[in-house]
């Protein structure tokens, strides 16, 4: 039972169980029309699929976008038939085509754009003969099934999309808890990785980041219309802070890796000040990092892990401050580089809410 529900929680698997369902319903229902219309019932299950999709917002906007882009292709189709037919039938099928696909380009249509040039190919194989009564048929059972697919979408537990976008979080935060690790471990050993390799570490951290990004956007699409997001609004916004504050330490370390990379301050002369700057940066890079594995608190009043993490962090932070502050060097490029990455230490320990410390109850 739970694997289950755990496999019902899968996005895929909840637009698959929607989709089949408003199929099914779509067609039922159009064989309860009159015969001129339920002998074409199988239109209404395009209809339906068409409309499901990953959100209610997102499914309301492709079933008016798509029957607007089968009625234009239509449209297009019959006009053009009409002022062609002395025209070789290979011409007017290239000429169809080709204005099917400048309307395309109308923004309005989004993703259901292509419907245009599908719907004018069909109508000019098919429905030639009479295109008002192929019209009607075809855009009223599609939007018969589109109908039911939002309401199928919008009554069967309608998606927030929490599960993908708490998952690309948390692959987030492992990456960016390692970045930091590993800068810390270079400093402490003076083994600099290559350029190269930085870039490569950054570009799956970017990739990673991208898709957290996007799974935070869906999750506020989602709420749109949504007749759960009441219940979930607690769990939705703390998917837009955690998405937030990951961004926030992400600009962090592309000043890190100008630092560490380029400026090399464990080799050059900001060792001079007491205790080695690559030191105190280092252990301030894993203060940060252990921040970032835990952003929760343990169930319970005392203090727990995130408890400790934000403490040494804190401390770790205000010994790099001091570092800085205190420091004669002040006319090298990697200073001032270390006091960028400082002032973003203590801002991304803010955005991370390590400020905030539980008290414990008596």
């Amino acid at each position: 039972m739970g694997w289950v529900v755990a496999r019902l929680q899968q996005p895929w698997v909840q637009r698959a169980v929607r989709a089949a369902l408003a199929a099914g319903l779509s067609w039922q229902v159009a064989l309860l029309l009159p015969g001129t219309l339920s002998d074409y019932a199988y239109y209404a299950p395009l209809g339906a699929v068409i409309a499901v999709s990953p959100t209610v917002a997102d499914s309301a906007s492709a079933a008016w976008r798509s029957l607007l882009a089968i009625l234009l292709g239509f449209a297009l189709a019959v006009a053009v038939y009409e002022l062609t037919r002395a025209v070789p039938d290979a011409l007017t099928i290239a000429l169809i085509v080709l204005l099917a696909i400048v309307v395309e380009q109308w923004r309005a249509l989004r993703e259901q754009a292509s419907w245009v040039s599908f719907a004018a190919v069909l109508m000019l194989t098919v429905g030639t003969a009479d295109p008002a009564d192929y019209a009607v048929r075809y855009a009223g059972l599609t939007f018969l099934g589109a109908a039911i697919g939002v309401l199928v979408t919008t009554v069967l537990f309608p998606p927030l999309q929490l599960t993908t976008a708490v998952q690309r979080i948390q692959a987030a935060r492992s990456l960016v808890a390692e970045h930091l690790a590993t800068m810390a471990a270079a400093l402490r050993s003076g083994r600099v990785p290559a350029p190269d390799e930085w870039d490569a570490r950054g570009t799956e951290l970017d990739r990673a980041l991208e898709r957290m990004r996007h799974a935070e956007l869906v999750v506020e699409r989602a709420r749109r219309a949504n007749p759960r997001a009441r219940k979930w609004h607690g769990t939705a916004a703390s998917i837009r802070e955690q998405s937030r504050s990951l961004d926030r330490v992400a600009v962090l370390i592309d000043d890190l890796t100008t630092l560490v990379v380029e400026f090399e301050p464990h080799r050059r002369s900001l060792d001079r000040v007491d205790d080695g700057t690559g030191w105190v940066l280092a252990d301030a890079l894993d203060g940060l990092a252990a921040v970032v594995r835990t952003p929760y608190h343990a169930p319970g009043t005392g203090p727990d892990a995130r408890d400790r993490a934000v403490e040494e962090a804190l401390a770790a932070a205000g010994r790099l401050t001091a570092l800085v502050r205190d420091s004669a060097i002040g006319d090298d490029q990697g200073f001032f580089a270390l006091g960028a990455v400082a002032v973003g230490l203590r801002r991304s320990l803010a955005t991370l809410g390590a400020h905030h410390q539980r008290q414990e109850v008596a």
